[in-house]
């Protein structure tokens, strides 16, 4: 894409950046990215990443805004109250930026649609808040290689990866976390979340992201971020790819 000189002006402190430039931008331009949830998490990834300038935003989820989501969600207003949430962050996004393209989708993605979504973008962002919704959208991004960031938070703990089945080196999620879905896990409905936990979770999802479609920097590929709001800590662990995960393993490539 060839930035005119309105874009020049509006990105120019990522220009400036030697990481990124105008070469870097301009990948940043043409992108398309599918960002799965539109809630504590959703909300700042789809406001920086529309704030930043990537060209085609897809905004998906089947949930409307409750007055408990304003905690936290800062993609949304009281106003909002009632109305899905994929559409009330679009309008939220187009507010920063009239000059990409913000298409919502009020529905939870799934089966083939998730397939299609994932299909005709470039890169995915997980901001759901349900492991059978990861699971699902992992599986797609394996099967059709494409980068997965994805993120999580609850309480005052958060963590942060990011995947791609391309590289050797990469887990998939189903690596980390298998898939026990008779487990059952923690909402924040029942746990709670200390609400700038997920701006911290969702910026760095955000920058992670723009790191990828910028080409500037090493992505979180084969590393876990674990952060402790508490005590302000943070811990990395590297993650390895299993050879037998039914996923992203050499039987389950084969198979495919």
């Amino acid at each position: 894409m060839e930035l005119t000189d309105d874009l020049l002006l509006r990105y120019s402190r990522h220009i400036l950046l030697p990481e990124i430039g105008v070469a870097g931008q301009a990948r940043i331009c043409d992108a398309a990215v599918l960002i799965v949830g539109a809630g504590g998490l959703g909300c700042p990834v789809a406001l920086y990443l529309g704030a930043a300038g990537v060209g085609r935003l897809v905004l998906a989820d089947g949930d409307t805004v409750d007055l408990t989501n304003l905690q936290r969600q800062i993609g949304h207003s009281t106003a909002a109250i009632g109305e899905y949430k994929a559409d009330s962050l679009a309008r939220s996004v187009r507010a920063i930026n009239p000059q990409i393209d913000v298409r919502p989708m009020t529905q939870m993605l799934a089966n083939a649609a998730l397939l299609e979504a994932v299909a005709v973008v470039d890169l995915v962002v997980d901001a759901s808040d349900n492991f059978a919704t990861r699971h699902a959208v992992n599986r797609a991004c394996v099967a059709l290689g494409k980068p997965l960031v994805s993120g999580a938070a609850i309480g005052f703990s958060g963590q942060l990866a990011v995947f791609d089945s391309s590289r050797a080196n990469s887990p998939c999620y189903h690596c980390l976390f298998p898939d026990h879905a008779d487990e059952p896990e923690l909402r924040c409905a029942e746990a709670g979340v200390f609400s700038p936990l997920v701006g911290v979770i969702g910026a760095m999802q955000a920058l992670e992201a723009l790191k990828f479609l910028a080409w500037a920097g090493e992505p979180m590929i084969g590393r876990l971020l674990l952060w402790d709001a508490l005590q302000a800590a943070a811990r990395v662990m590297k993650v390895p790819r299993d050879p037998a995960c039914p996923v992203c393993g050499q039987a389950a490539v084969q198979a495919g």
